[in-house]
């Protein structure tokens, strides 16, 4: 059985609800493919308990590098230091990965007040994104602007 295992930050109530509302859209989309989601995995992500960090790290690297892809939500003010480090160890355990990107600050590449702004201090009106983290995952996989395109994609690999 194909195995996704899908990253993203899990810390706080809007980020626990938009990874079981996506996680319920790709699982309805592909029924057959097993998703893991640590968020799903109370035995060491229940925040009331206790899991050490060896342990954490055990647990949910051994379930990346039985997968065959990783989603990967790379929104937030800088991508998550968690999901980071998993699409290193996906890169190089060759495991594809398809990142998810919604920024709507992306828009307006052609806007020249938008573009002419650049060249003031702290004036850009454009999200960044750590360029290490999105050479490792466009180098082994994309990253898509919406939901419904990183679905889609999910069919092709």
């Amino acid at each position: 059985m194909s195995k996704i295992y899908f990253a993203s930050p899990l810390f706080s109530e809007m980020e626990l609800l938009y990874n079981q509302q996506l996680v319920e859209k790709i699982r309805i989309a592909y029924p057959k493919i097993d998703v893991y989601v640590p968020q799903e995995q109370m035995e060491i992500n229940d925040k009331n308990a206790y899991a050490d960090a060896k342990t954490i790290a055990k647990y949910d690297t051994d379930a990346l590098l039985s997968s065959n892809l990783m989603v990967a939500v790379l929104d937030g003010a800088s991508i998550d230091v968690g999901v980071a480090t998993e699409i290193g160890v996906a890169y190089q355990a060759g495991i594809p990965v398809l990142g998810l990107y919604t920024d709507s600050r992306q828009q307006g590449a052609t806007n020249h007040k938008k573009l002419d702004a650049l060249q003031e201090v702290a004036e850009s009106q454009f999200a960044y994104i750590n360029l290490y983290t999105a050479g490792l995952v466009k180098l082994n996989g994309a990253i898509y602007s919406t939901s419904s395109a990183l679905i889609d994609a999910i069919g092709k690999y």
